[in-house]
């Protein structure tokens, strides 16, 4: 904020990029500054703009910053020039240009005191109240004029109608009073309501970055509402176009002004102390410092001001104020909600709202505007969380952000790729892992699908999960991650934390997780992907996991498939919209060996399957496909792609291919052929695999009928997947075989059981 002066109305340019910003100070003006509400604001501002000459935003300094953008700001400058052009015609306004005879006083003073008033005073500070005043007066002195005898009068009112009407010809040609025309209708001179309609600005609170546009749309049609903590989400569809409104009404924005105040003295405090970056590598342990000593602080503030305030609301001000000294601002409650998925942020910065992806709206634009002063505050303490560059030699940053409530992927690009400055891009990751009952649940796979893909993770199979952005490839890895039983160790690679390793060893995994360098980042001491595959082979007995295949790594990850495979399993993403998509990218993209390719057992794609009139998507796996053995130069051409699932859009939902059905499957029937009770026997593999498709469908119908959706999460579904493999080891040390009824009966037993005592406690 720049140092003025405490003059009411005192103020100063600042220049932004393009922007050319009027900032003035009202920090001891008695009344709020919006040219909507306050003539003096208005008739101030004109007087400032005359001076102040070029400017393409206003902003107005007190409690809260008051912000009128461009289209605003052109508004009241036409309405300023217009009064300065006014002021140089002293002819017009001292009548001696229209008075025939000036020893006649008749009227002159009522005339002149009138006229001067309005040009003077009102133009300034309501220019729609003096152009129907004029109305009126034209309307009477027409009137007026008509039913005048005495000559030399005569001559007078014409001068006088003249000018009226020349003033009321200048003023009408104005913008604002074009927008204002429609509306005028019952408008009663003084009243400011009018100015509303064409006067929104954007406020925020002083010691805030973020603008938000914090009026509802009078046009906009509200679809839902709900809460996330303590502020408040509204949807709304907009008249003018197919896109949604997000409007967030954060609690920061609803403050009192002691708490303001409080506000504003204890981050003044905080920003003497700027973490160092030491200090980024534990994020979680920074907050919860800097917590303490916000909530110490803003004790001692209220304390000392007399200001009286509940636990609860001193616990609300150190959130808000640890949110913007150290986090991320609007953009952690953003992450907070579980219904985004994605968050786009533009360049240039104070100029274009976010963007989000919400998981019931699809796209929608949000009422918030970062600043170019927060975008730089995120990138600085992006580098210092990834320990990555961003400059003019690596413009790009993948990282990841983890703040209570919420993960995130972050991608930002700045110039010289960006010439316009910073840009983001958040992808919102789950707090806890996806499960396959979860994906059950949200129709992205059915019980067989998640039955099968259950049987191919106990078969140590080696898999890729395809799909375009956004399709849910990571989540879907994740869901499969939480298939492998606990027993066995599992490394994970991914140069951006995306999967779920924190969450999975808090439940009791035995999991590493390895970060390696990106493939855009130039100049780091990170270790190539390459290299961390080939590390994990001299690192003992392990399931691998690779967060996305993108480039040479990918002959690596070839290279720990063939050595992995039938002992653990080994999976990874890749962007492809179909098994010969995915061959196409390995093979003729990333160069590993047509050969090498066969290593590869099972594809499964994922993809967004839209509506007819494409304002829906829903995510869907449309394929799970094996890859047979037998060809040579196209697995395409020469059969080496069989289809076990393909989805139906008839049906929406995957169907069994006749393979499937028949048993015609080289990788269920090697899998089949390493387990001595379904060697050579097919059907007790299909009663498997539809043993663990019933056992998943049953999760989601006992969540659904006790309303209890936790029962889909991955620490309760972990539970059902220990208790499904311990009560088949007992069955089969009881009776000699995998009995699917004698086990079903078992773990729904259990699953009543674990819900009663889940019920009662």
């Amino acid at each position: 904020m720049p140092l003025f002066n405490k003059t009411p109305f005192s103020y100063d340019i600042i220049r932004e990029g393009e922007e050319i910003i009027l900032q003035i100070n009202c920090e001891t003006y008695s009344k709020v500054p919006a040219l909507e509400d306050d003539p003096v604001t208005m008739s101030k501002t004109c007087d400032i703009l005359n001076e102040a000459g070029t400017v393409s935003k206003i902003v107005y300094f007190q409690r809260r910053n008051i912000e009128y953008d461009y289209s605003q700001t052109t508004l009241i400058k036409e309405i300023a020039g217009l009064y300065k052009k006014l002021l140089k015609q002293k002819d017009a306004l001292t009548y001696s240009s229209f008075v025939y005879d000036p020893s006649c006083t008749k009227c002159i003073t009522s005339w002149y005191t009138d006229v001067r008033n309005l040009i003077s005073n009102t133009l300034r500070s309501d220019p729609i109240g003096t152009y129907v005043e004029l109305k009126r007066l034209i309307r009477e002195e027409a009137i007026a004029l008509q039913k005048e005898q005495d000559q030399r009068c005569h001559k007078c009112r014409q001068k006088h109608l003249s000018l009226l009407n020349m003033l009321f010809q200048l003023l009408s040609k104005t913008k604002l009073i074009s927008l204002a025309e429609p509306h005028l209708a019952g408008y009663k001179i003084g009243s400011r309501a009018i100015y509303r309609t064409f006067f929104r600005p954007l406020i925020k609170p002083d010691f805030l970055f973020t603008k938000l546009m914090s009026k509802f749309p009078e046009d906009g049609e509200e679809l839902d509402s709900y809460t996330l903590g303590n502020a408040e989400v509204t949807i709304f569809q907009l008249p003018d176009t197919v896109q949604y409104l997000y409007h967030l009404n954060p609690p920061e924005f609803r403050l009192g002004e002691d708490k303001y105040e409080i506000l504003d003295s204890a981050r003044k405090i905080m920003m003497e102390h700027k973490p160092e970056k030491s200090e980024f590598v534990d994020p979680e342990r920074m907050r919860a410092v800097f917590y303490n000593i916000g909530h110490d602080l803003i004790e001692e503030l209220t304390d000392f001001k007399k200001i009286k305030m509940s636990e609860k609301e001193i616990d609300e001000l150190t959130q808000i104020l640890v949110r913007y000294t150290v986090g991320f601002g609007l953009i952690e409650l953003l992450l907070q909600d579980e219904k985004i998925q994605d968050i786009t942020i533009n360049s240039p910065m104070g100029e274009i709202p976010m963007f989000l992806v919400h998981s019931e709206f699809g796209d929608c634009k949000t009422n918030i505007i970062p600043t170019v002063t927060e975008a730089e505050s995120w990138a600085s303490k992006l580098r210092m969380v990834s320990g990555r560059p961003l400059d003019e030699a690596n413009p790009i940053l993948d990282t990841e952000l983890s703040i209570p409530g919420a993960r995130s992927r972050v991608a930002v690009i700045s110039s010289p790729l960006n010439p316009s400055g910073l840009a983001y891009a958040f992808r919102r990751h789950r707090d806890k892992p996806w499960t396959l009952p979860l994906f059950i649940h949200t129709k992205m796979i059915n019980p067989l699908a998640a039955g099968i893909l259950s049987f191919l993770v106990d078969g140590s199979r080696t898999m890729l999960v395809a799909g375009t952005r956004s399709a849910g490839k990571t989540s879907l890895l994740a869901a499969l991650l939480v298939e492998i039983m606990r027993k066995y160790r599992m490394i994970t690679i991914e140069d951006t934390l995306e999967l779920p390793g924190e969450a999975l060893r808090k439940l009791g995994y035995n999991i590493q997780q390895m970060k390696v360098a990106s493939a855009m980042t130039k100049g780091t001491a990170e270790v190539s992907a390459e290299e961390g595959i080939r590390t994990t082979l001299r690192m003992g007995d392990s399931c691998l996991i690779v967060g996305e295949v993108r480039s040479s790594e990918a002959k690596s990850l070839y290279e720990a498939m063939r050595v992995g495979a039938l002992a653990n399993v080994v999976a990874g993403t890749i962007h492809g919209d179909s098994p010969y998509g995915v061959f196409d990218r390995v093979v003729n993209d990333l160069g590993v060996p047509r050969t090498s390719f066969k290593a590869t057992d099972i594809v499964v794609v994922a993809n967004p399957i839209r509506s007819a009139d494409g304002m829906h998507k829903w995510r869907r796996v449309t394929q799970i496909t094996e890859v047979r053995k037998q060809w040579d130069q196209d697995p395409s051409l020469e059969g080496g792609f069989s289809d076990l699932m393909k989805y139906d859009g008839k049906t929406d939902e995957l169907q069994p291919s006749d393979d499937l059905i028949n048993g015609d499957s080289e990788i269920l029937k090697s899998i089949a052929g390493n387990v001595k009770e379904w060697a050579g026997n097919w059907d007790a593999v299909w009663d498997n695999i539809m043993l663990r498709a019933k056992i998943k469908e049953t999760i989601v119908k006992f969540a659904v009928k006790q309303e209890d959706l936790e029962l889909l999460e991955a620490p309760f579904v972990i539970q059902c997947n220990d208790e499904f493999h311990r009560i088949s080891d007992t069955v089969k040390e009881e009776v000699g075989s995998l009995d699917s009824k004698r086990i079903f009966f078992g773990w729904n037993e259990w699953l009543k059981r674990s819900i009663k005592r889940k019920n009662i406690s």
